[in-house]
């Protein structure tokens, strides 16, 4: 299930309506940054070094004052352009300095921007793996890559997730299973070949980019769906709203902040200018999916 909330100590600034959906601004966190839960950012098609993704950048660590969350997700499209060292090192090293100096993490997904050498660029913590999964906390971590979909990265997922024990499981990967923006909208060849494995482990949750806009699905087939493709690139006003969204923001850039607490999962969408433009909580069902 998902709730929308109010939380006592924060304060409401504005009721706008952006893409289609109304949604409430804030000016501090509505998260509940509870002391032993696990807190991450979610970015994507961030890497172009330009103004915005500095900016997007600067939110995320003021933010990190309220959350001290110590892990970054990135969901593809991490650089653009040319990627040579010294453009990784503009597009990525310079925009995330201070949060990599503050011992924040970033694990990527690779999108269809990115050259297949960037998995060996160490801080992005790829390890030379185009796919591949971890845990931290009571989370597990699927991380896929959607450019190439072949049968061997598919048993190598069943077998992640059969042998998954946590109680919560998330994917991420670059190519959205559902998205309604205009410009790509949803990847229905990617989503045959994927959804079918994430339904038969119970994951709750995924995050993907690749449309330059932020949206948030209503479940589907009880799994909530995260569009996070405009921590750099924006497509404004490329968001047509359908029966299936939940709320959207495609007016500037932003990003998602996360925190899990037991059976729950809160999150917050950002912009640019730090307006808290999407916020909400999910609750873990007794036996898998929060459905």
């Amino acid at each position: 299930m998902i709730k929308r909330h109010t939380w006592g100590h924060v304060l409401k600034l504005a009721t706008c309506c952006l893409a289609g959906a109304s949604l409430v601004a804030f000016s501090a966190t509505t998260l509940p940054n509870r002391a032993d839960s696990v807190k991450f950012a979610v970015i994507g098609d961030a890497g172009t070094g330009e103004k915005p993704q500095l900016e997007i950048a600067a939110q995320m660590l003021e933010r990190r004052a309220e959350v001290a969350y110590d892990l970054v997700l990135m969901v593809g499209d991490n650089f653009y352009g040319a990627q040579r060292p010294a453009d990784l090192e503009k597009k990525f090293g310079l925009p995330y300095a201070a949060l990599l100096k503050a011992g924040v993490s970033f694990r990527a997904a690779l999108g269809n921007h990115d050259q297949a050498a960037t998995v060996n660029y160490d801080p992005i913590a790829m390890e030379g793996r185009r796919y591949y999964t971890y845990v931290k906390g009571n989370v597990r971590f699927l991380v896929l890559d959607t450019n190439v979909i072949d049968a061997s990265q598919l048993a190598w997922a069943d077998g992640v997730l059969r042998a998954a024990r946590e109680p919560w499981k998330i994917a991420y990967f670059h190519h959205p299973l559902y998205s309604n923006a205009g410009r790509h909208g949803s990847a229905v060849d990617v989503r045959v070949l994927i959804e079918p494995l994430l339904l038969a482990h119970g994951v709750q949750v995924v995050f993907a980019g690749h449309d330059h806009i932020y949206e948030r699905l209503k479940p589907q087939k009880g799994i909530h769906h995260f569009v996070v493709g405009s921590s750099g690139q924006l497509r404004r006003g490329d968001l047509r709203t359908s029966a299936t969204t939940a709320a959207g923001f495609d007016q500037d850039q932003a990003f998602l902040l996360v925190e899990i607490s037991g059976d729950e999962l809160f999150f917050e969408a950002i912009s640019r200018k730090g307006v808290v433009v999407d916020s909400g909580q999910i609750r873990r069902g007794p036996t898998g999916p929060g459905r």
